[in-house]
């Protein structure tokens, strides 16, 4: 086999994904595999578009912005379409993850300060052993 083609074992370790996740995204036409029989064969454009794919589910894009990114890569221009897409979309979800996180800090406060009080109301009634023993310092 060429050095250029990859077999689906071959993805998954290098990409630490399944075969059902390769087979997944085949379904999505997100990657193009030959066909060797019943065998799949991935090229070395699978493999960047895997990679591509990857980033992009942990940015939090969806499988539909990813192909639709994916695409843009065979219109012509040099890719510029392509990235100028891909940066307003980056931004947009940069802003939403962004959010996200003020709202956790905010929550993880509150929490806290829950906490904090739930421990001083134990201890004013007698029954920081029991908080302690909860926390396993005792």
């Amino acid at each position: 086999m060429s050095d250029d083609l990859y077999t689906i074992g071959r993805m998954c370790a290098e990409f630490d994904v399944t075969p059902r996740t390769l087979r997944f995204y085949e379904s999505k036409e997100l990657l193009f595999p030959r066909r060797d029989g019943t065998r799949r064969l991935f090229t070395r454009a699978c493999r960047a578009r895997l990679r591509l794919i990857l980033q992009g589910k942990r940015f939090g894009f969806s499988l539909e912005d990813i192909r639709q990114l994916l695409d843009l890569y065979a219109i012509g221009d040099q890719q510029v379409t392509q990235i100028a897409r891909t940066y307003e979309l980056g931004q947009e979800r940069l802003r939403a993850m962004e959010a996200q996180r003020a709202e956790l800090d905010g929550a993880i406060g509150d929490l806290k300060k829950q906490l904090e009080w739930g421990e001083r109301v134990l201890a004013e009634r007698g029954l920081d052993r029991v908080a302690q023993q909860q926390q396993g310092t005792v």
